[in-house]
């Protein structure tokens, strides 16, 4: 099949048809290899097709060339490529030259760039630029590495947006009193000049900065989906965004985002519009806001309000969360940073400084090294039978700086010389392999040997996700149940405060 499709290309028949043929049985089959062994690794013929007076031939067998990934085409597709004038066709050999070895010609490649920035944008060519703007930066970016800035807006006032537990936000709040904060129905509004001082505090999962000049962005309801794009790009331009931006870094060039729309379009209707709005925010940024989906510094994320309009928040990545800073390792099991830390903020009153603690499900240590951030500690064991958790719990645990005896062990087979103060744990839920079945029996055996390892008055602090077996497994005359915070009514997630009584 594939040595009809090369002679009837050969031939001069349907070329344009053959060639989108050739390309899909290069994805399949004996793929780039077969075809290559075909040709006898002669692809002369592709290289004459790239001056064929057909737009779409040339397009095809660009793409065609890239996929053979053949060194010695790059030159063949780089004089190509300065020759083309149709805008559709040039990008085609952008996506093939990028399976090539291509930086010898990064400078130009830069300064096609930098003049398609400048370049007017009219309807018939604004995509087509956007197109090859797009994969000339990855290409780019690909080889050099981003030119990444650095963040001092340390001290500067900032208008921010802490995401919290929703039933929990003035755990938070009451953190934060110096910064004024104000309740919302997803966490706690704050403006700061102190933003080391905001991240002492360990029970907000995310940081938003807000522009107190664009907290909002209008669109056209009536309008397309372009015209819609058009509008909420101009807008983010004029705002003091890229001043935002530049008063909180230092380093030169663009600002690499990504864009993230939460609104009521279909999947569709979002991508087509999320691209749009890129193009937008590039052209109408003279490129100082670049759309990267892989190396970007920061997010711009628009979520849609009751009015149909965006709430406008940036995340930036240009610094790292000191707080989970050590959270390098994890499993698909594992409690994130957050949520950990606000268990331990829900039950601080019942710890005690200098506590024995032990966790039997310890995972990689995210419990213990929350524990160990909220009140002082004695010694700190964590079992798991998971090796790789175990594994990646020294880990973490050496990151934070924190000294937990790991052992790789199962609880239920543990023996120690001395009892322990405190149990903290996220306890094992159903999930994977585990059915309710396995989850009654381990939290059945749990409270049958939880108390050989407690002192008398000794407090069990456990993130669960299965209410109803805890209710059904928990011994009423030996344990005491003192509190049981909701988490997440939706997840279902509880912290659970037990006493050992006896």
């Amino acid at each position: 099949m594939i040595r009809e499709i090369i002679k009837n290309i050969e031939a001069g028949k349907e070329i344009r048809k053959n060639l989108i043929a050739l390309k899909e049985a290069c994805k399949e089959g004996a793929g780039r290899h077969g075809i290559l062994y075909a040709l006898q690794n002669d692809v002369e013929m592709f290289y004459r097709l790239l001056s064929d007076t057909d737009a779409k031939v040339r397009k095809n067998a660009a793409i065609l060339l890239g996929q053979l990934g053949v060194q010695e085409s790059l030159s063949y597709l780089f004089e190509a490529y300065q020759k083309e004038e149709t805008l559709f066709v040039k990008s085609s050999y952008l996506k093939a030259m990028r399976e090539l070895d291509y930086r010898k010609y990064l400078d130009f490649f830069a300064k096609r760039l930098e003049a398609l920035t400048n370049m007017e944008r009219l309807p018939e060519n604004r995509k087509h630029i956007a197109e090859e703007m797009r994969i000339l930066q990855e290409m780019l970016l690909a080889v050099q590495g981003e030119k990444k800035h650095t963040f001092t807006g340390w001290k500067q006032v900032n208008y921010m947006i802490l995401l919290t537990n929703r039933d929990h936000r003035e755990i938070t709040a009451d953190q934060l009193k110096s910064h004024r904060p104000k309740l919302f129905l997803a966490g706690v509004q704050i403006k700061t000049t102190d933003l080391q001082a905001v991240y002492q505090v360990r029970t907000f999962s995310e940081a938003l900065f807000v522009l107190p000049d664009c907290p909002t962005v209008s669109v056209p309801q009536e309008a397309s989906l372009e015209e819609r794009a058009i509008a909420v790009g101009s807008q983010i331009v004029d705002s003091s965004f890229l001043t935002f931006l530049k008063e909180r870094h230092k380093g030169d060039g663009p600002f690499y985002l990504r864009l993230e729309c939460k609104n009521k379009m279909d999947l569709k209707q979002k991508s087509r519009f999320a691209k749009k709005l890129a193009a937008v925010i590039e052209e109408k940024s003279k490129g100082a806001l670049r759309n990267s989906t892989s190396h970007y510094e920061l997010e711009l994320r628009l979520v849609e309000n009751k009015t149909g309009n965006f709430n406008m928040m940036v995340k930036l990545y240009t610094y790292e969360d000191p707080r989970f800073a050590y959270r390098k390792e994890s499993v698909a099991t594992s409690i994130q940073p957050a949520n950990a830390a606000l268990v331990m903020a829900l039950a601080k009153p019942y710890f005690k400084p200098g506590a024995q603690v032990l966790d039997p499900f310890c995972g990689v240590g995210t419990m213990l090294i929350e524990r160990s951030q909220i009140e002082t500690t004695g010694d700190l064991y964590g079992l798991d039978l998971y090796g790789q958790a175990i594994e990646g719990g020294r880990e973490n645990a050496s990151l934070a700086n924190v000294r937990i005896q790991f052992i790789n062990r199962d609880f239920f087979d543990f023996r120690h010389s001395y009892l322990f103060d405190e149990v903290v744990t996220n306890m094992p839920r159903v999930i994977g392999k585990k059915t309710q079945g396995d989850i009654m029996e381990i939290y059945t055996k749990f409270w049958a040997k939880i108390g050989k390892h407690l002192e008398k008055n000794g407090i069990i602090v456990m993130h669960c996700y299965d209410k109803e077996i805890f209710e059904k497994t928990i011994p009423k005359t030996r344990f005491e149940v003192k509190e049981v915070f909701t988490l997440s009514q939706k997840e279902g997630a509880y912290c659970m405060v037990v006493q050992y009584v006896s």
